[in-house]
């Protein structure tokens, strides 16, 4: 059995079950418009592009969002054919949403310099504005789209053994521990790109702020707050201060005038002083109908409650200079995090909930675990940190998912010493990676998977 090169190598070999191979638009499932757009202010669509007549354009600045109607970017700047042109974007899921959507005779679009879209229309198709202005037009390619993605055909694999565990089942502890760290570096890389577009694109303090706000949302609210982050960027907060609380739960429309009268007496007070500090900013923030964030409030548990995870936000941005300096150290950063606390939200689950008997911790150790692993040693690796690799590793396994439980499954099936490649956070980041680029691209049940295949020949 040869030693594995690179997971990328694995990958080029079975390309025909990648997701990056040639497929008609129809067959991508896009998510919707909201998540494009924000995908598409963190840079990760790139910034060169063709437009449909055959300019080339690059996006010099993605601007800002809109916060009141109009086009869904503000004072962006783009070069055309090499010159420079700024004002408005606006970002649709197909050509035909333009007119769908009125913009068509809303004289608020007039002055938009851009219209990117995700389809490619079946018919010829022609951005116009209320003043019969055509507006240049681009459609993101689809290898483009799913490279940013990454999305897999499936949300998950059944819970069987795979045609994998036969030639995993006789291949040596030191190679299977060669492929999972393979699979590992290959998601660190993965990870790490996402992150070094917004960087590219907003800075460095713009893409450690993302990383944390989508922490903290986890999986039901990681869209919300990447939304918040973008639209209360922390460089707009780091002069606030004391008024960053208010600016965040504005901003997530859980603020209003008699919020105060619902909560305990204690509470009452401090309630009204943060909305009289909101009121103050309020012209300025506010988002207009439709453009609020939606939040997905059932089905967590109440340390998860989304006004929880704003209200941390909130604190490590009263302490961003020693977040942005622990950033580039896990260890003293995990200490530093786990000590966070609040006058008010060490004991309480929401704005108007009583106060907690037992004190709570702003940040669990998951998700200071999952922040390290997931965003800032990815990048720290990819910036050529020599001891980030080592670092990486020796993180110990969080609560096994189901995600993982599934792909250990079916990689190793009943093998006897299975158990040891659980061990670590970094063999998680493995199973995942394998069960996203091979359980999960595959839709014949595992018969036809190559990846048996290409195992049996190392």
């Amino acid at each position: 059995m040869e030693v594995i090169q690179t997971y990328e190598s694995l990958l080029d070999s079975v390309r025909p079950l990648d997701l990056l191979c040639e497929k008609p638009h129809s067959s991508l499932s896009l998510p919707d418009e909201l998540e494009l757009q924000a995908i598409w202010f963190n840079g990760q669509f790139g910034r060169d592009f063709v437009t449909t007549c055959g300019k080339k354009i690059h996006i010099k600045q993605f601007g800002f969002w809109n916060r009141s109607a109009g086009p869904d970017f503000l004072h962006a700047a783009i070069t055309v054919d090499g010159e420079t042109q700024a004002g408005p974007l606006e970002i649709d899921t197909r050509p035909s949403d333009w007119e769908h959507h009125g913009h068509d005779v809303n004289p608020a679009f007039n002055k938009t310099i851009l219209h990117v879209v995700f389809e490619p229309s079946p018919s010829e198709h022609f951005t116009r504005t209320e003043n019969h202005s055509e507006v240049l037009k681009v459609v993101v390619p689809l290898a483009i789209i799913q490279s940013a993605l990454l999305a897999p055909l499936s949300a998950s694999a059944p819970l069987h053994m795979g045609r994998c565990r036969k030639p995993l089942a006789h291949t040596t502890v030191s190679r299977v521990f060669d492929l999972l760290e393979q699979a590992a570096k290959h998601r660190c890389q993965v990870k790490a790109k996402r992150l070094l577009a917004i960087r590219e694109s907003h800075g460095k303090d713009q893409s450690l702020w993302v990383a944390l706000a989508e922490t903290l949302g986890y999986r039901p609210n990681r869209l919300p707050m990447m939304l918040l982050a973008q639209r209360l960027p922390i460089h707009e907060l780091k002069t606030k201060g004391e008024r960053i609380p208010a600016l965040i739960f504005g901003i997530a429309e859980f603020m209003h005038p008699d919020i105060h009268k619902k909560a305990p007496e204690e509470s009452q007070q401090w309630l009204e002083n943060l909305w009289g500090t909101w009121w103050q900013d309020r012209s300025k923030y506010q988002l207009d109908a439709g453009r609020e964030i939606q939040w997905i409030l059932h089905g967590n548990r109440p340390i998860n409650h989304p006004q929880r995870r704003l209200a941390t936000l909130g604190v490590i941005a009263q302490h961003w200079p020693t977040f942005r300096k622990f950033s580039t150290q896990p260890k003293a950063l995990a200490e530093w995090l786990s000590t966070l606390k609040d006058p008010f939200w060490s004991s309480h689950y929401t704005l108007i909930s009583k106060a907690s008997p037992k004190k709570l911790s702003l940040i669990g150790k998951d998700r200071i675990s999952d922040l390290i692993i997931n965003h800032l040693l990815p990048l720290k690796i990819a910036d050529g940190d020599k001891t980030a690799w080592s670092t990486y590793q020796s993180f110990p396994a969080p609560a096994i998912n189901e995600k993982v439980r599934r792909a250990h499954f079916r990689l190793f099936g009943n093998r006897e010493d299975a158990q040891q490649f659980l061990k670590k956070s970094w063999h998680h980041q493995a199973l995942l990676q394998i069960y996203q680029d091979f359980c999960l691209a595959d839709t014949s049940g595992c018969d036809d998977c190559p990846f048996p295949e290409q195992l049996s020949h190392f």
